[in-house]
């Protein structure tokens, strides 16, 4: 079967650009398409499209030359064409429609910094973007070009990563930092990495995406001094993945920085095995790895992008066994509330016993595996890495019941609804180890 060729499109109407400015990134971030009038030179707009363009309070629009010339201009229904231009249905209202779905602002310590699981923080640099996703999980912060963070607040972001010694792993998020001026973006890479515990720098990017220009020599050769960095791209469908992404990536790779690939699950877009399958295999020829497949967020705008979670599972159903392990994403629900990424697969555990486990695989072929008749448990006591740990906060969930931490997780006012009898004290119905929920609250931005 002959390898499917990966595209490089220009739209009629930048046929006459020199490929010096149409290769320049600052040309396609000056030359962004926001306004009917604009699009409309690429290709004819629907109705809907039109009136939800002409909507206030739209979530900012601007699609560069680039990206907007993978849209095939004949097809309402293009893959790309959804994702960056909107529709009257971004402006319905629907159940459970949130501004600040996964409870970022509570997690947040200081000005644009997210702290929400114990050894990462995500760090808020920018809230531009090279274009704009209309199910954004940002959209309450993102798009403003005159809300940007200050001096001050990377000061605060940074003294807090200082103090902060759990802290290994620092993501580079916001918005876009590959839209952020090249000396500001080394400068906080440089900072960063002279926090002596932290271990490893990641940057979250659609840049590759949706303006692979910007991805030059001596970017990569700045990143490349700052080593261990990692980055995670945002392709959603193989139409996407073309020469100038693919060229992007092994500019990336070639200067020792690993990609992965975080994509949502669109209705419309990906929602398809068949889909998902060939952009996995477009992202492992690029030496891009697939990594997760998010559920939707429940963010204001989104609504009509939402499958079932059931579709989600469908689709690793579908990619287990049927392709190689390294190119199947993680499943995973981003916990409205601020939860975090829970991760979601069909099962293959049938059943279990003491002595046996039943399992499955993909084709359905059902097997036991016999468990060992002698298994001498792991000794925290005499084991150096436990040691090591034991004083580690932010292992307080299911992990510290496991370990002995604790013995329950006892939800705010449980002890006092299930008291029937005023005559006997709540304390005798309190366990010895326990965690009570609201307990945990004030201290999440420290541990989460």
């Amino acid at each position: 079967m002959a390898k499917r060729e990966f595209p490089s499109r220009r739209a009629p109407i930048f046929s006459s650009i020199p490929d010096e400015k149409w290769n320049d990134w600052r040309w396609q971030l000056s030359r962004r398409l926001n306004s009917i009038e604009e699009i409309e030179q690429v290709f004819p707009l629907t109705e809907s499209e039109k009136r939800a363009l002409s909507a206030s309070h739209l979530f900012r629009v601007d699609i560069t030359p680039y990206f907007i010339s993978l849209i095939n201009p004949q097809d309402p229904d293009d893959p790309i064409r959804k994702q960056v231009i909107p529709t009257e249905s971004e402006l319905a209202i629907f159940s459970g429609m949130m501004s600040d779905s996964l409870s970022e602002d509570a997690h947040s310590p200081v000005p644009g910094l997210v702290h929400r699981y114990p050894d990462r923080a995500l760090m808020l640099v920018t809230t531009q973007c090279a274009s704009y996703c209309r199910y954004c999980t940002r959209s309450r912060i993102v798009g403003d070009p005159t809300a940007q963070f200050s001096r001050a607040e990377f000061e605060m972001q940074l003294d807090y990563l200082r103090n902060t010694p759990q802290v290994r792993d620092v993501i580079l998020s916001g918005g876009d930092p590959l839209t952020l001026a090249p000396r500001l973006l080394e400068e906080l890479i440089a900072r960063i990495r002279e926090i002596e515990h932290i271990e490893i720098i990641r940057i979250g990017s659609r840049v590759p995406v949706f303006l692979p220009m910007r991805i030059t020599d001596q970017l990569t050769d700045m990143m490349a001094k700052y080593h261990p960095i990692w980055m995670n791209i945002h392709v959603n469908h193989p139409n996407e993945i073309t020469q100038e992404l693919a060229l992007a990536a092994d500019r990336l790779t070639r200067a020792g920085i690993p990609l992965g690939n975080q994509s949502v699950l669109l209705a419309g877009v990906n929602d398809c095995v068949h889909v998902q399958r060939q952009l996995v295999h477009d992202l492992v020829r690029i030496r891009v790895r697939p990594y997760y497949l998010y559920q939707c967020d429940l963010v204001a705008g989104a609504g009509h992008f939402r499958t079932p979670v059931s579709k989600g599972i469908e689709i690793i159903e579908g990619l287990r066994g049927h392709t190689s392990g390294y190119a199947i994403p993680t499943f995973v629900v981003d916990a409205p509330g601020g939860g975090g990424k829970i991760p979601l697969a069909p099962n293959y555990l049938l059943s279990q016993s003491e002595h046996k486990v039943i399992l499955r695989n993909y084709e359905g072929y059902i097997t036991t595996y016999q468990e060992p008749q002698t298994y001498q448990s792991h000794d925290e006591m005499t084991c150096s890495f436990c040691r090591n740990k034991r004083d580690e906060t932010g292992q307080e969930g299911l992990f510290g019941l496991l370990s002995g931490q604790a013995d329950t997780i006892v939800p705010e006012n449980w002890h006092a609804l299930h008291q029937r009898s005023q005559a006997i004290p709540t304390e005798l119905f309190t366990p010895r180890t326990s965690v009570n929920v609201r307990n945990c609250l004030p201290i999440l931005p420290k541990i989460c």
